[in-house]
């Protein structure tokens, strides 16, 4: 039987320790009651708290803890749940956390981090050099806090070594299915997906995230074009035809959108066409030509290669997911 330890700390996300608890502990049990089988637990999971005394989640609910830090002597992989409150205040008072982490780390325990819990992980210092994910709105405090990880964002589940990172709130779901894959193998994981009705071996974000069109700039030439762009992007647009409309150089606007938004016209013409697919797709009936044509769009092999890059999806797919029921 594995050994599971989750890291509870005031304001977590409770959803984060009791999904993943109940995700593991039923591993071998619901399926094998569903088909008629003897139930086979495979893993013993306990919440810890920094003293072992109950822990109060983000959302008032308090919960009881099974053990504290300094009981924790051996364990086949801790998690790290989602942080709940604000980053700075969990952080702050995160001592006996980091040093568990630090702890884990030199005896080479798998440690998974759900989500903003990454944000631990990388606070203890145990991601410098590694490659991690978090909850992509979070993507830039993350950078800017912690430069010596190789964050990729767009990732739902990284690992590097023995530390696996999840991002999305809900991603815990898709960390369990992990370690069950890894510890017990992959007939368990999928079935134990079935079990609780999950999809199985999500690896992205980039169908949840948003276009971060939105980054406030003050730079009123840039706003201007945006404005423009917002009523005329399905039209044939071009870089040097902005520029001449907006009396600038091709080179200026290159600059002022880089330095604005992080990405020069094109680039942005390209990503608000892709988000406007998106609510076409969500909200209408419409075919993914007629979509595709009503954003700017003429080849649908370059449509779907673009839509798919953006999002993760197909065009087809991310409508099955996301469509309203008409």
């Amino acid at each position: 039987m594995q050994n599971i330890v989750v890291v509870g700390f005031h304001k977590a996300l409770a959803s984060a320790i009791t999904g993943v608890a109940d995700l593991l502990a039923l591993a071998g049990v619901s399926w094998n009651r569903i088909q008629g089988e003897e139930p086979e637990r495979l893993f013993n999971v306990r919440i810890a708290s920094p003293d072992g005394e109950p822990i109060r989640c983000i959302n008032g609910l308090m919960l009881g803890a099974h053990m504290s830090y300094d009981q924790i002597t051996s364990a086949d992989a801790l998690i790290v749940p989602s942080i709940g409150g604000v980053f700075e205040e969990v952080l702050a008072n995160a001592a006996p956390t980091l040093e568990l982490l630090r702890r884990a780390d030199r005896n080479g325990w798998v440690i998974a981090g759900n989500c903003t819990g990454n944000f631990l992980l990388a606070e203890a210092g145990i991601l410098d050099g590694r490659s991690a994910t978090t909850h992509w709105g979070f993507k830039e405090q993350f950078e800017q806090r912690y430069p010596k990880v190789d964050l990729k964002a767009d990732q739902l589940i990284t690992r590097d070594a023995h530390i696996y990172c999840a991002g999305g709130g809900l991603a815990w779901f898709d960390l369990g299915l992990h370690i069950i894959e890894r510890t017990v193998g992959f007939e368990v994981a999928i079935q134990t997906a079935k079990a609780f009705v999950i999809d199985y071996r999500r690896d992205s974000q980039l169908t949840y995230s948003l276009m971060r069109l939105a980054k406030p700039h003050k730079d009123d030439l840039v706003k201007d074009v945006q404005a423009w762009l917002d009523e005329h992007y399905s039209e044939t647009v071009t870089v040097e035809a902005l520029a001449d409309r907006f009396n600038v150089s091709k080179r200026t606007i290159i600059r002022r959108f880089n330095s604005a938004l992080d990405m020069p016209p094109n680039t942005y013409v390209q990503s608000i066409r892709i988000e406007a697919a998106q609510k076409l797709l969500e909200e209408t009936e419409r075919t993914v030509d007629v979509v595709m044509n009503d954003v700017g769009y003429d080849d649908a092999s370059s449509f779907r290669r673009l839509f798919r890059k953006k999002t993760g999806l197909t065009p087809t797919e991310y409508r099955r997911r996301f469509s309203r029921r008409f």
